[in-house]
């Protein structure tokens, strides 16, 4: 089973939860939190340069939407909308970074593992070896994302960590499903070969991506 469950509510749901957003109806934006808070936090995690920053995006992403929501007429699903506007936060704050703390101390690993939204990611039934070794490869895919071209790092990031279609893809990066295709192809070729020179060639396929 994945580590990254699909929250995605009925089409039916969907359109229901949108239309109580766009009446600012009670409940509804709770309901919209409950949904995808975990999911675009995960999503936006894996995106940044620093980790840390996170939480301030995610909860931008949600502001954004509770300001936009009003505005949005249905191009695209409500799921693939939101996931839209959480790209384009994080590639706000990648730019962000690169501009003002680059010279800064990096965040370390083990204070990453103990953020309460990577607990859900750890088997209480793994052994503490275990527990090390996935952590370890863990870092070193976050590594390898992050060096990666940013259009390739959100490609597979979407496909292999969301789960979004192919078409979902597309309309998330606004691009041809040809260009999502050879993005999430070349993001592969491009994480394998950085995973190669460091994991053992015992490790899992880390094109998988469960890394946190």
């Amino acid at each position: 089973m994945s580590l990254t469950e699909t929250l995605t509510p009925p089409e039916t749901g969907e359109a229901d939860l949108l239309a109580r957003l766009q009446s600012r109806r009670p409940g509804a934006f709770e309901d919209l939190l409950e949904l995808y808070e975990k999911p675009l936090y995960r999503f936006v995690y894996r995106l940044l340069e620093d980790p840390s920053e996170a939480p301030d995006v995610t909860q931008e992403v949600f502001i954004k939407v509770f300001r936009k929501v009003g505005d949005f007429r249905g191009e695209c699903s409500l799921k693939t909308w939101l996931y839209r506007i959480a790209s384009r936060e994080a590639s706000n704050s990648r730019r962000w970074f690169r501009r003002h703390r680059r010279l800064e101390t990096g965040v370390d690993i083990a204070e990453e593992s103990q953020n309460g939204h990577l607990d859900v990611f750890i088997d209480p039934g793994d052994s503490p070896f275990e527990l090390t070794y996935q952590q370890e490869q863990r870092a070193l895919i976050r590594a390898a994302l992050r060096e990666m071209d940013a259009r390739l790092r959100l490609a597979l990031v979407l496909r292999h960590s969301e789960e979004l279609s192919y078409n979902e893809i597309a309309d998330v990066m606004q691009v041809s499903l040809g260009t999502v295709k050879s993005r999430i192809l070349r993001g592969r070729e491009a994480l394998r070969a950085a995973l190669g020179r460091q994991l053992p060639a015992e490790a899992p396929d880390a094109c998988a991506l469960q890394t946190e």
